[in-house]
């Protein structure tokens, strides 16, 4: 079975490069807008026939049915944009006589076609979003109607798909230099990171690349390179257990003064981490970009440069949470094969004003979502404890229930049996116990959650956006890896 992963690079274009890429995110963010419009009007044209009662035939003459799925949107803004509505104009002969010559968008030309298409399926995906959330398909919290993008400086996106005619990929990784991309129309890109690792999977067949999402922020190009990559080598795998083997579990608490604390059923502890708090480090300085910011004229070139500055600031916090929550989750994944999560109510604990700064900072559902799809490349076990469980509050020697236990009660000391411990390990200690307790037997699950009582195990699939293969000629296949290309890939900072 083959793995998403992504690598992530910082681009050097040139000055015309630059133009070039800004071109196409704007053609990008013009493209979802004019496809929002046509949604929208046509959505308008049925409900008034609706209102007045029309037939089939008044129907068929409104217009085609309203497009809600990304390949409809598609249609819509191809027919819409060699139409005269979106460009036309006026030629006079010698004569006086003037003739409407229709010209569409005089500019399509000068970009590439994916990059409208690709705006169109965002949009779908947004559609399907706001419709599964009203009808309740949807868990989590509502998700709104799509709203049109506003043109700005410093932000923009677009993304282009690898597409493969007569056996030459559309999208190639060092061709022209090593630290290099060419993307379609718009040629090869200077990049600053090393493209080695990348370079070597894609010449050995490990890997073949799927799509590449180009992103302006805080004064730079980033590329987003999604490809389809072999399984990690056997090596660095975990091994299989035992069908009838329940033990090995190791629970994972995650706090505010310690990040992490695992300890297993017996009482050891395997890791702890403390919470770095990098947003509290630079809170100062980010307060004073701020002011900055505001006492300059709005519209103004000092503006968009303390915005500028305040966005580097923001993105040097996020690069080094990211860096670091890395660091734990590699860290944990690569000593133990089976896993205890808490399912916490991230949302409810952040509406807590005097706690939201400091949970935020931690990144708990982040880190869980970095140990989750690890374990599932290294063929570990992931369980995700009962949201209602109290693992802070029982004893892990007696199991008794102490109601009294507050946050500021970094010890743990019971009043049945006297054992006295650190608070996040007596957690952790009772992660791993309820994990070997609600496991049902045999366990054969690699990415799953366990419901408290019920013996079973509920198996999410894993989310992924299958792209089709382009194209007529042969494809690359995904094949082995060595251990030493094998290590864990470069992931894309997200960004749910």
């Amino acid at each position: 079975m083959a793995r998403h992963t992504t690598f992530r690079f910082c681009l050097d274009p040139t000055v015309e490069q630059t133009v070039t890429l800004a071109r196409h995110a704007g053609a990008a963010r013009f493209a979802y807008n004019q496809s929002l419009r046509l949604h929208l009007d046509a959505r308008e044209r049925h409900r008034a026939l609706d209102r007045r009662g029309a037939g089939v035939d008044d129907t068929e003459q409104a217009g085609d049915a309203v497009p809600w799925s990304r390949f409809s949107l598609i249609n819509a803004y191809n027919r819409w944009k060699v139409s005269e509505a979106a460009g036309r104009r006026f030629l006079v002969a010698a004569d006086g006589v003037a003739e409407v010559e229709v010209t569409g968008l005089v500019w399509r030309g000068e970009v590439s076609a994916q990059v409208s298409e690709e705006a169109a399926v965002d949009l779908g995906r947004g559609l399907a979003a706001w419709v599964d959330s009203r009808s309740g398909k949807r868990k989590g919290l509502p998700v709104g109607h799509p709203r049109f993008k506003k043109k700005t400086h410093a932000g923009g996106s677009f993304r282009m798909r690898n597409k493969t005619t007569r056996g030459h990929a559309s999208i190639r990784v060092g061709q022209d230099r090593p630290r290099s991309v060419t993307l379609p129309r718009i040629g090869s890109i200077r990049v600053r990171e090393d493209t080695r690792r990348l370079r070597r999977m894609i010449a050995t067949g490990r890997a073949r690349i799927l799509q590449a999402t180009i992103t302006r922020g805080a004064r730079r190009w980033w590329i987003s390179i999604t490809v389809e990559a072999a399984e990690l080598h056997s090596a660095i795998r975990h091994p299989e257990r035992p069908t009838d083997d329940v033990t090995g579990w190791v629970g994972v608490d995650r706090g505010l003064r310690a990040l992490v604390v695992a300890g297993s059923r017996d009482g050891t502890e395997t890791l702890r981490v403390q919470a770095p708090k990098i947003l509290a480090t630079g809170l100062r300085q980010q307060r004073r970009l701020a002011r900055a910011v505001s006492r300059k004229t709005r519209r103004s070139a000092n503006r968009r440069k303390a915005t500028a500055r305040l966005a580097k600031h923001h993105l040097r916090v996020r690069d080094t949470r990211q860096h670091f929550l890395h660091q734990v989750s590699n860290q944990l994944v690569k000593t133990h094969d089976r896993l205890v999560l808490e399912d916490l109510n991230i949302t409810g604990i952040m509406s807590n004003r005097r706690l939201a700064r400091a949970v935020g900072d931690a990144a708990w559902g982040e880190l869980a979502r970095q140990i989750t799809y690890k374990q599932h490349w290294r063929g570990g076990q992931v369980v995700v404890a009962d949201r209602w469980f109290a693992s802070s509050k029982t004893c892990s020697g007696c199991g008794a229930l102490r109601k009294d236990l507050t946050l500021k009660d970094r010890t743990y000391a019971c009043d049945t049996c006297g054992l006295v411990l650190d608070r996040d390990l007596n957690a952790a200690v009772n992660l791993a116990a309820w994990a070997e307790d609600q496991t049902p037997v045999p366990f054969r699950t690699v990415w799953g959650v366990v419901k408290p009582g019920s013996g079973t195990v509920k198996q999410p699939a894993p989310v992924i956006n299958a792209c089709r293969r382009d194209g007529t000629g042969p494809h690359i296949r995904v094949g082995g890896t060595s251990p030493d290309d094998a290590g864990t890939p470069v992931q894309t900072a997200p960004a749910v």
